[in-house]
């Protein structure tokens, strides 16, 4: 009955969140005040356990992060890299939206999806104020790009961090195995995107006019200020980049890096805590907190162990299983603590396999499906929830369907591309 409940609570929050009904924060502090009343949580464990709590990893990250970037918009640079890519594209909106696109996604296989979007989302936003264009569609595509580039490798999307320490998976396995399909599916996306944005490209040759007339290294409004923060956030991604090898999460690494940069800024901490996105932080805590109620109550790991008991012992089913059930409860459930959850029983699946490349294919079609399904929708990837958060702070609000409609159908084109390539590499 507990599990009945748990499952009822989530529907009509993901119901209110989708329908945006009601404001998204309230919603999941009112459905994670339910699961605690009720008893579907495990108590005050909620705040200390892995894998049925809140993760306090990603929500640290966030905050670090987020003070970070605060510190360096201070300095001018987002206009000045606003304006360099409005001149560079000389104001043609697809080209534009390529090269933002590229950006993000080769530097989130490095700095992880949610980083990348914190450090580009401000200058996207700064380039379609001085074109005077509307940024949704920007940061929407840029998002898109974060996860797919982000599953390239095992620091570039949270979930490939869990999957990479439950499965003894290094750095350079995920590049090799992940890499390759990465590619390709971005140059299908960047392809594809030309028609799904059609609509949205804008092109005022007066205001194209008026950028090219700027010059970007007047927006640099304290160099100094500007040399010690890239110092500092070179120091944060050399350390994200160093995690597997130091064993200091990315977590700490950020949090280490707010103070070191508060430090050296100077600068005034209540006008940096303002930068933060407290709404948004709030909302991944009430969020783990509802995927808390489900895991407790046995409700992810029912549909998991049901979906893998029935398929027997034919893996390349089970493998496509995985990776299409993976990208589907994904979109609808945040792909952290769906990863964290569902692990252990894609281990003992894995123990069972015949021989360690089929093991391993099942491996890699579960974090396959898991991170290309955080594209679904709007809640089912950190990413994707710092961006609406940011877009919504800069007065440039994406709605729950404005990003849904747009996820879902890059979602099933990278989930069917993905299932061909996990057939013809491991199973033929």
């Amino acid at each position: 009955m507990s599990a009945f409940i748990a499952l009822g609570i989530f529907l009509v929050a993901f119901y209110f969140i989708a329908t945006e009904k009601a404001n998204k924060v309230k919603v999941v502090l009112v459905a994670a005040g339910l699961m605690a009343v009720l008893g579907l949580i495990p108590g005050a464990e909620v705040f200390f356990s892995e894998h049925e709590g809140i993760d306090w990893n990603v929500i640290f990250l966030l905050f670090g992060m987020m003070v970070i970037v605060g510190i360096i918009k201070q300095t001018g640079v987002f206009d000045y890299l606003a304006i360099w890519a409005a001149k560079k594209s000389r104001g043609r909106p697809y080209r534009l939206m390529v090269m933002l696109m590229a950006i993000t996604a080769i530097a989130s296989p490095f700095l992880d999806n949610v980083t990348t979007i914190m450090l580009v989302a401000p200058v996207t936003i700064v380039v379609c104020n001085r074109l005077r264009i509307a940024a949704q569609p920007y940061l929407i595509a840029e998002v898109l790009a974060s996860n797919i580039g982000g599953a390239a490798t095992l620091i570039g999307d949270p979930p490939n961090i869990i999957i990479g320490s439950r499965a003894g998976l290094t750095f350079n396995d995920f590049l090799v195995h992940m890499a390759p399909i990465v590619v390709v599916i971005f140059a299908v996306f960047v392809l594809l995107s030309r028609w799904l944005f059609a609509s949205s490209f804008q092109y005022n040759e007066e205001h194209v006019a008026e950028v090219m007339a700027l010059q970007e290294r007047r927006a640099i409004t304290d160099p100094k200020l500007l040399v010690r923060c890239l110092v500092v956030l070179t120091g944060v991604v050399i350390g994200f980049g160093l995690h597997a090898v130091v064993h200091i999460d990315p977590s700490i690494v950020a949090l280490v890096g707010a103070g070191v940069m508060l430090l050296v800024s100077r600068a005034n901490v209540s006008d940096v805590l303002n930068e933060v996105e407290w709404p948004t932080l709030v909302f991944f805590i009430g969020l783990f907190v509802m995927v808390a109620g489900l895991v407790h109550t046995g409700v992810i790991a029912a549909i998991g162990t049901w979906a893998l008991d029935t398929l027997g012992d034919n893996y390349f089913v089970a493998a496509t299983a995985l990776l299409f059930g993976s990208s589907a409860l994904g979109a609808f459930f945040d792909n952290i603590p769906y990863v964290a959850t569902t692990a252990p029983i894609v281990e003992g699946v894995v123990e069972a396999a015949p021989d360690p490349q089929t093991g391993q294919a099942l491996w890699w079609a579960f974090a396959l499906g898991a991170d290309f399904g955080g594209n679904g929708t709007a809640v089912a990837a950190s990413a994707n929830v710092v961006a609406l958060g940011i877009a919504a702070r800069n007065g440039h609000k994406i709605t729950f369907w404005q990003f849904t409609r747009y996820g879902i159908i890059v979602t099933v084109i990278s989930t069917v591309l993905a299932w061909v390539y996990v057939w013809l590499r491991y199973f033929t």
